[in-house]
């Protein structure tokens, strides 16, 4: 029984369990049954500098709070990212595999990783030039930011976007899965799920108020997988295969996650199947609205 137990915790991390070098969560090969991609997490005050080593790894340094200085080769990268991941999209820095880097500033960032021997050029990208995507509509509506995908972004191996979820509304929605290769039709990828909460915009919540949101991955064949968690800021799931969705934000609570996806097959694409019990909702869209709390941008200067 509690081998069972230790066989499906690997699946999720909680905010602060995987420390390292600094890092508040490292992810990588190093998780029994994970492969394909990576995530760091890590805070930073003024004067602290959390060091990327010259593994053979692509990466995104992604701002999720605050402003960044990444040093790396002979060049400095200013990220002027955003007060927090509510505030619509951020400027990144996209380093190619074997590059070291020290990232100094004050906030919280993350940076999603890709194990690859191949070689792109590093490359930032403008928050003016992160493509912003509304998808769903109704209570599936959310909006997402593209500035890791195919179109957007010449990586090697992995694809990185991030998702906003107005409260009460579900995402990652209807349930899909990416677990198999079938060129054309499904991709097979790792997906990573890094979560933030936070008291829906322009709400006002007592101080014990607790933000949280809603995972949820189940098994699509006969490899056993089954979580539903309720997830904080901060917190980490992972899918190594099987269905997944929704994710799901709380009345009351926004609900943030980056994703960092990554697999074995030769095309960088994302390709899914949806359940097939849950598919046909996405007919439905087609008669509502966008939910009209979106777009999230920054915010006015008060």
């Amino acid at each position: 029984m509690a081998n069972e137990q230790q066989q499906r915790d690997r699946w999720f991390i909680p905010a602060g369990s995987r420390p390292e070098a600094g890092w508040t969560d490292v992810v990588d090969g190093r998780v029994e049954g994970w492969t394909h991609t990576g995530l760091r997490t890590g805070a930073l005050q003024d004067g602290g500098e959390l060091r990327l080593p010259a593994d053979a790894v692509e990466r995104l340094v992604v701002p999720l709070a605050g402003s960044f200085t990444v040093a790396y080769d002979v060049t400095e990268q200013a990220l002027e990212g955003r007060t927090g991941v509510f505030e619509g999209p951020t400027d990144v820095l996209y380093l190619g595999s074997g590059t070291a880097a020290t990232i100094t500033g004050s906030g919280r960032v993350a940076v999603a990783e890709a194990p690859t021997a191949t070689v792109r050029p590093s490359t930032y990208i403008a928050r003016v030039d992160v493509p912003v995507e509304l998808r769903g509509t109704g209570q599936s509506s959310r909006q997402v930011h593209n500035f890791g995908t195919p179109a957007a972004l010449d990586a090697v191996r992995f694809i990185v976007c991030e998702v906003i979820t107005p409260a009460g509304n579900w995402s990652s929605y209807p349930p899909h899965k990416h677990d198999t290769n079938r060129p054309g039709e499904e991709s097979d990828l790792e997906e990573i799920y890094y979560y933030e909460a936070a008291v829906a915009r322009g709400v006002q919540a007592p101080e014990q108020a607790d933000p949280f949101a809603l995972h949820r991955t189940y098994a699509s064949d006969d490899r056993p997988i089954d979580e539903f968690r309720q997830v904080r800021t901060g917190d980490i799931a992972l899918v190594p295969y099987g269905w997944h969705g929704p994710a799901v934000a709380a009345p009351g609570y926004d609900m943030y996650y980056l994703n960092v996806m990554a697999g074995p097959d030769p095309e960088r694409v994302w390709n899914i199947t949806d359940d097939p019990a849950h598919g046909w909702v996405r007919q439905t869209w087609t008669s509502e609205p966008i939910d009209p709390r979106l777009p999230y941008e920054k915010e006015p200067s008060r």
